[in-house]
């Protein structure tokens, strides 16, 4: 069987490996073809798939995660972010970390009725609920699906607090709904990211918006009342270590008001899909990224471990954390206390049919 094993324009993997609970195994040979010929890929249509779920809020309990609810919108991401955590989660539907996350694709089809009917429960407890903890809520076909927008606009009918994590400036396309939320502090927004050079970002992040328009999109949430921050994220050693200052400094002037950074991380499958990323890309610097990364990892690729995972041990760590702190401060940056969100407006449906007081 022969197999494709270039990168593809627009596609953030360069292959489809199986995923880890696959009991298939499939081995490339070279059928004779000429390399030149190969080299030419066809581009991957993107196939999306409603998926009926049960249950829409999911909750945990990590140490490492500021909320303890969470909803997601989409399973796979249309971004194709090579280094994304999130790719092995494919696995367990028999699909690929690789290609087959950022082509295949999933929305829940029956979202908003879902959410609302969870909210609507006697027992439910008002907490924040979380937008983009696996998978982006605004990536490419939620401009057509507007499933997100629907989850808004009952989190708003209900008063309900809401944080929003994203790579795009589609966002702002729900400004009248966020900015109304804003008035009574039930919302926030972070916008990762990861880089401020176009040309890097194309082969990391192929299909998120362009590092103007994710600037842009906080300068117009900023002017809206919407209290939004920034996610440098992931910090990946000698790729785009060297931009932090540059790009906190960018999203302080464009009105972000908070900051955070993530390490790196290369859980399961995703290891060898950002070392094929790397020998594609940067070989020159391939083994000097990985031995960064296993200086900070405990010898390993990846450290899974509460406390660690998102920032790493070791000096090299150590100073990616000074040097986050100091810029911070610099440029005023989580200079207050972290915006709490407030759970007192929320509306549960009155005793009457459940039916909500209108706004």
């Amino acid at each position: 069987m022969s197999i494709g094993s270039g990168f593809r324009k627009g596609r953030g993997a360069g292959s489809n490996p199986e995923g880890r609970f696959e009991s298939r195994r499939v081995e490339a040979i070279d059928d004779g073809w000429p390399q030149e010929l190969a080299d030419e890929l066809p581009p991957l249509q993107t196939t999306v798939t409603p998926e009926h779920a049960k249950h829409l809020i999911t909750r945990n309990n990590s140490p490492d995660i500021p909320f303890e609810q969470s909803i997601n919108a989409y399973r796979g991401c249309e971004h194709g972010c090579v280094y994304c955590y999130a790719r092995p989660s494919h696995s367990y539907m028999n699909l690929s970390p690789g290609l087959d996350f950022e082509t295949k694709l999933f929305y829940k089809a029956d979202a908003a009725r879902l959410l609302e009917s969870e909210l609507s429960k006697p027992g439910y407890l008002c907490k924040a609920i979380n937008l983009g903890a696996n998978t982006d809520p605004y990536q490419p076909i939620e401009r057509k699906l507007k499933v997100t927008r629907s989850l808004l606009e009952v989190l708003r009918r209900f008063r309900h607090p809401v944080t929003i994590v994203t790579k795009s400036a589609l966002v702002e396309r729900d400004i009248d709904i966020l900015g109304d939320m804003a008035r009574d502090s039930l919302v926030s927004v972070f916008v990762s990211i990861t880089t401020l050079d176009a040309a890097l970002k194309r082969t990391l992040e192929p299909r998120a918006p362009a590092p103007a328009a994710r600037l842009a999109a906080v300068r117009n949430l900023n002017d809206a009342g919407i209290p939004v921050g920034v996610l440098v994220a992931p910090v990946i050693p000698a790729v785009n270590d060297r931009e932090l200052e540059a790009i906190l400094e960018a999203c302080a002037q464009a009105g972000a008001d908070s900051a955070g950074f993530v390490m790196l991380r290369l859980p399961h499958e995703v290891k060898a899909l950002f070392r094929e990323w790397l020998t594609n890309h940067l070989p020159e610097r391939a083994d000097h990224v990985m031995a960064l990364i296993r200086a900070m990892r405990d010898g390993k690729d990846n450290d899974p471990r509460f406390g660690s995972r998102m920032r790493g041990e070791g000096s090299y760590a150590e100073l990616i954390a000074r040097r986050f702190e100091v810029a911070s401060r610099r440029l005023g940056l989580n200079r207050g206390r972290a915006l709490q969100l407030s759970t007192r407006h929320f509306r549960p449906p009155g005793a009457g049919g459940g039916q909500l007081e209108l706004i």
